[in-house]
C-alpha cells in the first residue's frame, strides 16, 4: 500500500520516529497552532508525524485504498468528502464522533490516518467539550470492531469513546499514553 522510504529499514522504525514526534506535539504546545477541526487541522498533524518518513506526509492520497475488503472513499470524491466532513457540526459528543467516523471513511492520507485522525479527534472534544478519550481504557479489539462496523452504524464506537472519556485535557501522561495505544492499535497482531 505505502512505500517505505530509502533509508529505513521498516515500518517499526517509521512508528518509532513518528511516535517521538507525536510525543513532541504535547511537549513543545505544537497542538495549539493546529487548526482544531478541520481538514487542514488533520494535514497539519499527519505531516508533523509523518514528515521525513513519507514522501507524501500531509498529502491527500491519489489512489483508491482499502483494508480488510472495505474501500475508502474514492479518489475522485475525496476533495468534495472533505469539504463536507469539514462542515459538519461539533458541537455534541454525537456529532463529533460522527465526523471523526465520517473522516475515518475517507481515508484522505496512504498511511497514517488512524494515528493522526485519534489526535485530530481528542482536539476537536478538548476544543468544544472540553474533553479527551483516555485511550488506554479502550481495548484494541474493542476499538476496530466498532470503527469496522461505524460506517453502518456508530453506536458501539460511541459507546466506546464516551466510557472513555476524562476531563483530564491538559495532562501529559494521559496524552502520551494515547499516542502509545493509538500506536499499538496500528500493530500487527
Amino acid at each position: 500500500m505505502s512505500k517505505i522510504p530509502t533509508g529505513f529499514s521498516d515500518e517499526k522504525e517509521i512508528d518509532a520516529k513518528s511516535k517521538i514526534k507525536a510525543y513532541s506535539l504535547f511537549d513543545n504546545s505544537l497542538l495549539d497552532t493546529i487548526e482544531v477541526g478541520t481538514f487542514k487541522g488533520l494535514q497539519q498533524i499527519h505531516n508533523y508525524l509523518f514528515f521525513g518518513l513519507y514522501d507524501f506526509a500531509g498529502q491527500i492520497r491519489t489512489l483508491n485504498i482499502s483494508k480488510g475488503g472495505f474501500c475508502f472513499a474514492p479518489v475522485q470524491f475525496l476533495d468534495n468528502t472533505l469539504k463536507m466532513i469539514e462542515k459538519m457540526s461539533e458541537n455534541t459528543f454525537t456529532e463529533i464522533v460522527d465526523k471523526y467516523v465520517e473522516m475515518n471513511i475517507a481515508h484522505p492520507f496512504m498511511e497514517g490516518n488512524g494515528r493522526s485522525t485519534r489526535i485530530w479527534l481528542d482536539l476537536i472534544l478538548k476544543k468544544n467539550l472540553k474533553l479527551c478519550v483516555d485511550w488506554s481504557k479502550v481495548g484494541k479489539k474493542e476499538y476496530f470492531d466498532a470503527m469496522c462496523e461505524s460506517p453502518m452504524n456508530s453506536r458501539k464506537i460511541k459507546a466506546l469513546l464516551q466510557n472513555a472519556l476524562t476531563d483530564k485535557i491538559s495532562d501529559r501522561e494521559v496524552f502520551r499514553r494515547g499516542i502509545d495505544y493509538s500506536y499499538y492499535y496500528e500493530q500487527e497482531n
